[in-house]
């Protein structure tokens, strides 16, 4: 399923197609591969509890300015695709092929938030969000500086 959905994505970018039709695609690919990611992440101590769904579900909401219903039905789907994920790759390699370093730093910074959701972080996911700042090519020095804002900021 996970293939299907990453040959679809890629499909959807590739396409030449009218251009505001390829970028609609390109965002909602976007949007779903950074709410997969996040999704991933918290439940990467295996605890996706309400409070860690609703962090999710704000981020996404603020960063997408999507209106709530919206996100919920990503993040909804991103929850179905996470349960399924086999490797981080299809993801990351979306991101990474069509977003800025800024962006792909944002992204980090999404994830160290989702992270610290629940007030403290789990080695497990320490080692996820470094992992796909690793695979998004977002310099070290930049992880870490985010992590450290998270931190301060979960308090």
């Amino acid at each position: 399923m996970i293939k299907r959905l990453f040959e679809q994505v890629i499909s959807a970018i590739s396409e030449e197609t009218d251009a505001p039709q390829q970028s609609q695609d390109r965002d909602e690919a976007i949007r779903l591969a950074t709410a997969v990611l996040m999704v991933d992440v918290a439940q990467a101590d295996d605890v996706f509890d309400e409070s860690e769904f609703d962090r999710v579900l704000s981020l996404i909401e603020t960063h997408f300015q999507l209106d709530p219903q919206v996100a919920a039905e990503l993040v909804n789907k991103a929850s179905e695709e996470a349960e399924e994920l086999v490797s981080l790759h299809s993801f990351t390699d979306i991101l990474h092929g069509h977003l800025a370093e800024h962006e792909k730093a944002r992204i980090v910074e999404l994830l160290w938030k989702v992270a610290y959701a629940d007030g403290s972080l789990d080695k497990y996911e320490d080692s996820l969000v470094l992992k796909i700042s690793d695979l998004l090519h977002v310099s070290r020095g930049a992880v870490m500086r985010l992590k450290d804002d998270a931190s301060r900021s979960a308090g």
